[in-house]
């Protein structure tokens, strides 16, 4: 059986396919230098995630309490990682579907919205963790306060906006380039510190010796191998353009394997420098960090230059930065994946950050730097108890044949990936217990939370029972194999426009729009309505009762454009309408019982939609016909 999605059509993939502004927007050079730098990059935007100021506490937690006794914990979370971020792509590659599709597509809807707001929580959890890296690295480089530093994160939906229009690859440069930055800051934090190597290597060793060396493992694996970058994965790799054959998907692999394996092992580096560099410098000296501030300060006196500080914390916030950026697309990612439902970057960017800066602003309040850090330290806990949520539905995808067909895990991959399941589970199930043993047991917490808290985990275990045991459904077909092509027939015939509204800015940008508008209606023998809404002050007020100069005017305006067309042989009427465009063109789509509506778009950018407001748009998602939309000629 050969896959399906290599065989779908480009047309059925730009209807439904992840990330689809970018959507199969890389070409694909034909050597093979060329073709490895055109598919590097979804796995750098990836890595960022493993970078971000959540790893920094539980890295700097683990190496200052425990010296390089949890460096083996990076390293299996790394290998973890590599081999379910080859996956991910694999399930993106193959089905052309992102790992939320394939979730939405497998799973009753109740099961998938449940998995949705998991992962919702997930998010939201990493983007606590950015929130406050950022405004600690903003506290560290420029003296601000952290309530003052957590609010301005709120201002970085406008640097993400431009680098989200600045297009895919500029966007993985962007990355890239602070990928970079980290990289050379912990080289040089690593010089400066000069670890006992012997020891170090010696960590690579698995031992824990304490629950409280689990917690902070699972800490480390939570901010590691993150849940929402397998969603995301699935879905950058769509953006290349690769030939949708079987060959064309081998390609795409084989690529996209180098890719991960070098972006994450840079990642791995990273990770291991920030332990490293906290083992050799607090845990040499005794001193167990309890915030980043902490350690922040107390480089340079222990590794006797100012450079260590100032590198940190530009690291710092390079890694809080970066890891918006993916945050943000894997939030989109994963809505429209669950749910089909499309909310613009940006908003979706306020909403996010808003549910961040609340939790962060009232610790910060209460209780300082330090509550800051404990708050990182269990928001990577909780992306950890995310995780099988979306690893066991990824193992399950990919050693299906029914999904990926002969492109489904071998044996050994297969083994692997359950193996690297089967440890997610099980740490995770012995951090569930122990907490609730300490909970129910503990006289602090009232009997009807406790209570709450017992049902909540009773819940989340039966939905992980579910996902683990249920069958699932096989992936359904996309629009283009559900509905083979009709045979060629006339275009008019088949779609039988009868009315067809024209709407008029009474700008110079009209005469494109009123060109297509009259042309379709000669063409489909249908009947033009020219309309136009008077905005007006006195229009909006006082409607079709206003009698002032401009209501006047564009009146005169639409019935010399039906003269027009009644002329060249198109029958035309005019409405003039009054009030709030939107508003009055959905109205009269219903009440003149219009067949296709065709508007111009004047090219604004989100400033131009502030300013001048956007009538397209929210046209276009309220009415139920078809939209042409014309680019308005101002010139």
């Amino acid at each position: 059986m050969e896959p399906r999605a290599p065989l779908t059509s480009h047309h059925a993939e730009a209807r439904s396919g992840s990330l689809p502004e970018v959507h199969r927007s890389v070409a694909i050079p034909p050597s093979f230098w060329r073709r490895l730098l055109a598919f590097s990059g979804p796995a750098y935007m990836i890595s960022v995630g493993y970078m971000d100021p959540g790893n920094w506490a539980t890295d700097i937690e683990g190496g200052s309490r425990f010296g390089y006794q949890l460096i083996w914990v990076l390293l299996m979370s790394n290998l973890m990682a590599v081999l379910l971020q080859t996956l991910s792509a694999r399930l993106g590659i193959v089905t052309g579907r992102d790992l939320a599709q394939a979730c939405r597509d497998a799973y009753p809807r109740p099961i998938a919205m449940a998995l949705w707001i998991l992962c919702e929580v997930a998010i939201a959890a990493c983007d606590l963790a950015e929130v406050l890296g950022t405004a600690i690295g903003l506290n560290l480089l420029f003296g601000v306060s952290l309530t003052t530093g957590v609010i301005v994160t709120a201002l970085d939906v406008f640097i993400l906006l431009a680098v989200q229009r600045a297009g895919i690859r500029k966007m993985e440069g962007l990355i890239f380039v602070l990928i970079v930055t980290i990289g050379a800051c912990y080289v040089l934090e690593v010089v400066l510190a000069k670890p006992d190597w012997g020891p170090l290597m010696h960590g690579f060793v698995p031992r824990l010796g304490s629950t409280e060396a689990l917690y902070v493992a699972i800490g480390i694996l939570g901010a590691t191998v993150m849940p929402h970058n397998l969603y995301l994965h699935s879905a950058l790799v769509q953006t290349r353009e690769v030939p949708r054959t079987p060959s064309g998907a081998r390609l795409a692999m084989r690529f996209n394997l180098i890719d991960s394996a070098v972006a994450l092992n840079a990642a791995f580096f990273v990770n291991a420098a920030i332990l490293v560099l906290s083992a050799a410098t607090f845990h040499r000296s005794g001193i167990v960090v309890t915030e980043i501030q902490q350690a922040h300060g107390l480089l340079a006196p222990l590794l006797g230059t100012s450079l260590a500080s100032l590198a940190f914390a530009i690291a710092l916030l390079c890694a809080g930065q970066s890891s918006t950026i993916t945050g943000t697309l894997a939030g989109q990612v994963v809505m429209e994946g669950f749910l089909q439902f499309r909310m613009r970057p940006w908003l979706r960017r306020l909403v996010t950050r808003a549910v961040a800066i609340v939790p962060a602003v009232i610790v910060v309040a209460i209780y300082g730097d330090e509550g800051t850090y404990r708050l990182l330290i269990l928001s990577q806990v909780i992306l950890s108890l995310q995780l099988p949520f979306a690893v066991v539905p990824l193992v399950q995808f990919t050693g299906d044949r029914a999904w990926m067909g002969p492109f489904a895990s071998g044996r050994t991959v297969k083994t692997l990936a359950w193996l690297s399941a089967a440890v997610i589970l099980g740490l995770n199930g012995w951090l569930v217990v122990g907490a609730l043993r300490d909970t129910l047991t503990g006289g602090a917490v009232p009997g009807f939370l406790k209570l709450v808290i017992v049902i909540l985990v009773a819940g989340i275990a039966t939905l992980l029972g579910y996902v683990l045991i249920a069958p699932r459904a096989s992936p359904r077909p996309t629009p283009q194999e559900a509905a083979p092509t009709p045979a060629a027939s006339p275009v008019p015939e088949a779609l039988g426009y009868r009315r067809i509204a024209i709407a008029l800015a009474a700008d110079p940008g009209d005469p494109s729009v009123l060109t297509h508008g009259i042309s379709l209606a000669r063409s489909y023998g249908a009947d033009a309505l020219l309309v136009h809404v008077a905005e007006g002050f006195g229009a909006r007020f006082f409607g079709g009762v206003a009698d002032n100069l401009e209501t006047r005017d564009d009146r005169a305006y639409l019935e010399r454009l039906r003269d027009d067309a009644q002329r060249s042989g198109v029958r035309a009427e005019i409405r003039l309408l009054y009030g709030d465009p939107v508003e009055q063109l959905v109205a009269m789509v219903e009440r003149e019982k219009i067949d296709l509506l065709v508007m111009g778009a004047h090219g604004h950018g989100p400033l131009g939609d502030i300013l001048f407001g956007s009538t397209v748009t929210p046209v276009r998602h309220r009415v139920g016909i078809p939209v042409l939309v014309v680019r308005a000629d101002r010139s």
